[in-house]
């Protein structure tokens, strides 16, 4: 698929990302406002995301936001709280990237944590539910709304030893997949993208002896990201879409 869009695609539309403070978060909040969106960066480490607005703001990009936010303990009143201030500050919400996400261990299934499994959960599949539910009638405002989901290949296809994090994944497919169907009469589109083995500090935990050189960068796959937020992506939806295809 051809993912050329416009520079200023994304010119005036409004963008949350959640854990925009590094990896594939960080870059996709700066290749959104490079584009011309105003970007709400959403992460639990302050310091990140404050690195990643002054990047932004001194390249020029429109002056995006900060929400701190620890998606494991967060509750549904904040995610309520949450909306509701950007309703106020911005009238509107285009587009939410669900990007953070929690690996937990490489283990065997019967060895697996009860603790771990549902932190888990908790971060990779509830907190994108609640945060979702919240958003939903602030996405409709927009004349042209998108929410993006992160999957993976073990979200594909059940692996050995990657326990609730595969789960998760087959979670956040199936939530996505409900999301496009429901709201496919919509101004809303929904879809899922699957960023494969890039250079992040979670593919360096989840493959420590693995050469991160050989592995594309956060930077490489940002056309899709781009796309599916963008004017020329408004025919896809209800896709889970790998950003690194087999060839």
């Amino acid at each position: 698929m051809n993912y050329q869009v416009a520079p200023d695609t994304l010119k005036d539309r409004v963008i949350l990302v959640t854990g925009a403070g590094d990896g594939i978060g960080r870059q996709a909040a700066i290749n959104y406002a490079k584009h011309g969106a105003t970007v709400i960066l959403l992460g639990r480490t302050v310091a990140k995301l404050e690195a990643v607005y002054d990047e932004i703001e001194a390249a020029g990009y429109p002056q995006p936001a900060i929400i701190p936010l620890d998606l494991k303990g967060a509750t549904k009143q904040n995610y309520i709280d949450m909306a509701e201030t950007i309703e106020g500050q911005f009238g509107k919400l285009d587009g939410l990237l669900h990007n953070a996400g929690l690996l937990g261990m490489i283990s065997p299934f019967d060895q697996f944590e009860e603790d771990m499994f549902d932190e888990i959960m908790q971060v990779n599949v509830k907190a994108q539910f609640l945060m979702t539910q919240a958003l939903y009638s602030v996405l409709q405002k927009s004349e042209d709304g998108r929410i993006v989901f992160t999957t993976s290949t073990v979200g594909h296809q059940g692996r050995a030893f990657w326990g609730a994090y595969a789960i998760s994944k087959f979670a956040t497919e199936g939530m996505m997949q409900v999301l496009a169907d429901e709201l496919s009469n919509t101004n809303v589109k929904t879809n899922a993208i699957n960023p494969g083995g890039t250079r992040t500090r979670m593919r360096a935990q989840a493959f420590p002896a693995e050469d991160a050189n050989l592995l594309k960068t956060p930077e490489d796959i940002m056309p899709l990201y781009v796309y599916l937020m963008a004017p020329e992506g408004i025919e896809v939806n209800g896709q889970c879409i790998d950003a690194q295809p087999k060839k």
